[in-house]
């Protein structure tokens, strides 16, 4: 009788241990997917980039910049009529978040190259006068004199 239990309790593990393994198994591919392989089995492939697509030029114009500084004309803060996305912005080294207003000098850590918006017609800038640039601090542009760093304009909120 012993016997016949111990024969019966090894027949009872092989089962539950052979349906453990063939409900352990990899599914084959393409019946949970219909018939497709599994999206993580799609490789990248390159992209030929956009077809018609031409970077908007500098509009007529743009460097015509004005000699003259009519002081009274430019020394505004203004909040922007519309905002652009278009990515990170990382401060200088060492400097926090400051709300600028014309009149202000802007520190020369902010007058290299990745603050300096050269492009600004494509965010809706008004061309800057001779001696003076549009740079970035977050989502603010301010335009400033490259001799002193006096601030002679702020556009606020230009950048999200």
């Amino acid at each position: 009788m012993v016997h016949r239990v111990l024969v019966g309790i090894c027949l009872a593990a092989i089962a539950l241990f052979g349906t453990a393994g063939a409900m352990a198994e990899e599914p084959e591919h393409g019946k949970e997917h219909g018939g497709r392989p599994p999206p993580e089995a799609h490789k990248a492939e390159p992209h030929p980039g956009p077809s018609g697509y031409e970077r908007p030029g500098e509009p007529k114009g743009w460097n015509a910049r004005p000699s003259q500084v009519d002081r009274l004309v430019y020394q505004h803060n203004y909040q922007a009529a519309r905002s652009y996305h278009i990515g990170p912005y990382h401060r200088p080294p060492g400097w926090v978040a400051h709300h600028w207003v014309f009149g202000q000098i802007l520190p020369r850590a902010y007058w290299t190259a990745p603050y300096i918006i050269a492009d600004f017609w494509l965010f809706g800038l008004e061309i800057p006068p001779a001696g003076y640039e549009w740079v970035r601090d977050g989502p603010d542009a301010l335009l400033i004199s490259v001799d002193t760093g006096e601030i002679l304009q702020v556009e606020y909120g230009v950048f999200t």
